[in-house]
């Protein structure tokens, strides 16, 4: 039987049918008023997404190519931060950070576990000398997001770095209210982008640091990237991603459409039927069981199970790719995405794929009981067809 492949990975997203077909359009030169109207409308209508009146530069990057831009532009070698590491992408931005000579305070959790913003506090005051503090808005490897409001509270003194790659556009993140001088994200999840384009919002303080920065740039410099924004029309300083920018344009489009506020609402709705569906069936998820957590839902693989065929098995047989854990934990949790482009029916329809694997693994599993809670989700929700 043919099977409707169904995109439910933390990243890439599924992109609306509009999205793909800009994609097709005819190339337009980028050092044209064509493209410096699209460019400006991108421009602005990121800043509506980021809740945000800082600048924001476009980079061809993936979300590590513009957090490597990020550090190459704030700090110096030998200059301290801090890091809190809560998975793998915490974990990756210690890595990047003493790649490039900085001496980390690392705030280590186990893995789905979220960030204590007692513990940031403690840490910054027991060394003045930490210049800036780095935190992940949803850890894409555990579902787990952190409290972003408060991390940017107890950072206040300092500058405030956040990895918004899974969760800008699913997960609240009100960059100006809120204090967050420094925002990264890419194109490919909530933003309903293919990927390839990676951003950057840096805010007045972001760029004080920028003028006492002595890190070795060229490509990701934020003044090249400044100077060729100030221009008329406003360019990039290198050769953008044409076709991507003309998709993430479309894509802006709708998000702001449906509006930031009811996005927001539809990804809480999302994850609280996945999880309800979750527990439905019998699994327990990995991390905690929390409205904040609207980007990606984890739960263990029953004991006795191959993770790994479970999650083969979801795709293969019923069409439905979802994705298993990463480093240590591969072979041990699934993961399901829903930031992005997606509604009531692909959260059901995973439930359903995912019932009926365990159930031919041997598991047991009453059918329908993890898409009946999600359902129910949904019903008291008012969604309708």
């Amino acid at each position: 039987m043919m099977n409707k492949y169904r995109l439910m990975s933390p990243g890439p997203t599924p992109i609306p049918p509009e999205v793909s077909a800009a994609g097709a359009l005819p190339i337009i030169h980028h050092r044209t008023p064509e493209f410096g109207e699209v460019f400006t409308r991108v421009n602005e209508n990121l800043k509506k997404v980021f809740l945000t009146g800082n600048d924001i530069f476009t980079y061809p990057a993936s979300g590590t190519g513009a957090f490597e831009g990020a550090l190459v532009n704030l700090f110096s070698p030998g200059d301290k931060v801090l890091v809190v590491n809560n998975g793998n992408f915490g974990n990756r931005w210690v890595k990047m950070s003493r790649a490039f000579g900085l001496e980390v305070t690392e705030l280590k959790y186990e893995w789905g576990e979220k960030a204590d913003n007692e513990d940031v506090r403690r840490a910054l005051a027991g060394d003045p000398g930490i210049k800036a503090a780095m935190c992940v808005l949803s850890e894409t490897s555990t579902g787990t997001v952190n409290d972003i409001e408060g991390f940017a509270a107890a950072t206040s003194d300092t500058l405030t770095v956040v990895d918004a790659v899974s969760g800008l556009g699913a997960c609240e993140l009100r960059t100006d209210e809120w204090g967050v001088d420094v925002v990264v994200a890419g194109s490919q999840k909530a933003l309903m982008t293919p990927p390839g384009l990676g951003f950057v919002s840096v805010s007045e303080k972001a760029w004080e640091y920028h003028a006492e920065s002595t890190m070795p740039r060229f490509y990701f410099d934020f003044t090249a990237a400044k100077q060729a924004y100030d221009k008329s029309p406003p360019q990039t300083a290198f050769t953008p991603a044409v076709s991507l920018i003309m998709q993430l344009d479309y894509a802006l489009g709708q998000i702001l459409e449906e509006g930031v506020e009811n996005v927001f609402e539809r990804h809480r709705m999302l994850g609280r039927a996945a999880r309800e569906g979750i527990k439905g069936m019998g699994l327990t998820l990995f991390g905690p069981d929390e409205e904040l957590n609207t980007a990606v839902t984890a739960a263990w693989v029953p004991e006795g199970l191959d993770g790994k065929a479970l999650v083969r098995s979801i795709f293969e047989d019923h069409g439905v790719q979802i994705q298993g854990g990463q480093a240590e934990y591969a072979g041990r949790i699934l993961r399901v995405g829903h930031c992005g482009y997606f509604d009531a029916y692909d959260i059901i329809s995973t439930m359903a794929a995912t019932e009926l694997a365990l159930e031919a693994q041997g598991h047991p599993v009453e059918l329908g009981k993890g898409v009946g809670a999600a359902q129910r989700v949904f019903s008291e929700s008012g969604v309708t067809a």
